[in-house]
């Protein structure tokens, strides 16, 4: 799977795919290329939204756990 660096600029580039295939601009020759590099595109988005949630989840529990603690140090 192909990683992406820039979560804006593979979903552009991926518009641009789509926008290009819907308009009948891709040549039949090239398609496949297209459709391909369109998977690998979602794939790492995919994969980027994944790992962007677990980091947001992860630090929601530090927070929490964080906010426990203070209030057992509080109220002993």
């Amino acid at each position: 799977m192909s990683t992406i660096t820039n979560y804006s600029d593979a979903i552009s580039e991926l518009e641009q795919i789509v926008s290009q295939i819907e308009q009948s601009k891709v040549p039949l020759d090239e398609l496949i290329g297209k459709i391909k590099r369109a998977s690998e595109l979602i794939g790492a988005c995919r994969e980027k939204l994944y790992n962007t949630s677990s980091e947001i989840n992860k630090i929601i529990e530090d927070i929490d756990h964080k906010d426990d603690s203070d209030r057992d140090a509080i109220n002993p």
